[in-house]
């Protein structure tokens, strides 16, 4: 064979942003699997690289998931920092600027952001801590702008109101519905001045929470599922054993919890469907007791925000936790979410005509989205966010700037 006949050996070079490829892939991977649903050798298999090349660049899959949500929280920090220029502009325009600026990084971080709504436990403490002080800066900077547009409102006020802005602008990372992003700024930003300029409901004495009922310890599925929701809700899914919610039931051994439930996949089943029934099952009577489309709709609103309080735990692992059940029962349960979100959006449509369908469904997602946001934030001091104010945060971001007829 002569040398101009031999093959020629083909040299690989490592790409000089394979560092930037890896971050970006692994990203995507978590936003769409979760974090406990993707591994390293995922990521590599992505990248076509292999799992040992992926080390030398990261120690973990940890050190992948730290480095995103950190991305995330200070990203969300500076953008709700006014730039130096607004500084002679009117409160509107600034927070106006802070509010576009912060719709356009959600926009272009919308596959990752359900991890900081959702995942940001899976952190440890002191990681967790700089991504909570990141979104302090943010919720103390928000406060700032509404109370310069609206000296009146106290400080109490003004949380309430930027937690709602948060939550709303990063509601779109819960769904896939699209909009061109022009038309989804001026649909987040509408809502946003919606919820700025409402008035709420005064602050004072939480509404009555449903009396608490002790479970029989013969009724062992009811306190099974019980218990499991309070775990998963505390600990996260993965981090909850079928020993642990035995334990949690006054159960001998973790053999009995399969008396009951199959799995633990088959309780975290059972409390989906417990909550989507209790949705989806307000709105054939909401409608049929409603002279208008505004009254159910103000009717199912009532009704959302009453059984969220009476299951915040609930309410909670339905958002958290919905990538960990079975394809099967994941079908089934996202065809009941469809069939919900498409009675409420026709309803919203109805009451709201210039609204496209696309427009009011992700309204619809956004005020699901706030309920949670709220209570999570405000769980602990119920008299600061009580379900009238919910209500009414919820309504407006639903109704916009004009009252339901």
């Amino acid at each position: 064979m002569t040398v101009e006949e031999q093959p020629q050996r083909v040299i690989r070079r490592r790409p000089k942003n394979r560092r930037a490829q890896i971050a970006a892939t692994s990203a995507a991977a978590f936003g769409s699997l979760g974090y406990h649903g993707v591994s390293m050798e995922d990521i590599a298999a992505r990248l076509g690289i292999s799992s040992a090349a992926l080390y030398r660049h990261y120690p973990s899959k940890y050190a992948l998931f730290r480095e995103e949500l950190l991305r995330l929280a200070r990203i969300t920090a500076e953008s709700a920092t006014p730039p130096d220029e607004s500084e002679d502009l009117s409160p509107r325009d600034r927070l106006d600027r802070v509010l576009d600026k912060m719709i356009a990084e959600t926009i272009a971080n919308r596959s990752t952001v359900t991890l900081v709504r959702w995942e940001r436990r899976y952190l440890d403490d002191t990681d967790r801590a700089t991504l909570e002080d990141q979104f302090t800066i943010a919720l103390t900077t928000l406060r700032a702008l509404i109370g310069g547009v609206r000296p009146e409102l106290d400080g109490h006020d003004r949380a309430v109101r930027a937690v709602s802005l948060l939550s709303v602008i990063s509601s779109i990372g819960d769904h896939h519905a699209t909009l061109p992003a022009k038309s989804l700024t001026a649909l987040l930003h509408s809502a946003c001045d919606a919820i700025i300029d409402t008035d709420l409901p005064p602050e004072g004495t939480a509404s009555a929470a449903p009396r608490a009922v002790e479970i029989p310890q013969s009724f062992k599925h009811e306190l099974l599922l019980k218990k499991a929701v309070e775990l998963f809700h505390a600990r996260g899914y993965p981090n909850v054993s079928v020993e642990d919610i035995a334990a949690a039931a006054d159960l001998s051994a973790a053999s009995a919890v399969y008396r009951y439930y199959r799995s633990k996949g088959d309780l975290l089943a059972a409390a989906f469907r417990r909550a989507a029934d209790r949705v989806s099952g307000a709105i054939g009577p909401a409608v049929a007791s409603s002279s208008s489309p505004a009254e159910a709709l103000s009717k199912l609103v009532d009704l959302y925000v009453a059984g969220s309080f009476a299951e915040r735990e609930l309410t909670f692992v339905y958002y958290a936790e919905f990538g960990h059940v079975s394809a099967e029962e994941r079908t089934m349960l996202r065809n009941v979410q469809r069939l919900i979100v498409a009675e409420w959006v026709r309803l919203l449509v109805a009451v709201r005509p210039e609204l496209t369908e696309g427009e009011a469904r992700i309204l619809v997602q956004a005020a699901f989205g706030l309920v949670v946001d709220l209570g999570r934030e405000f769980g602990d001091h119920p008299s600061i966010c009580p379900q009238p104010r919910v209500i009414r945060l919820m309504e407006v971001t639903l109704f916009g700037s004009r009252p339901p007829a």
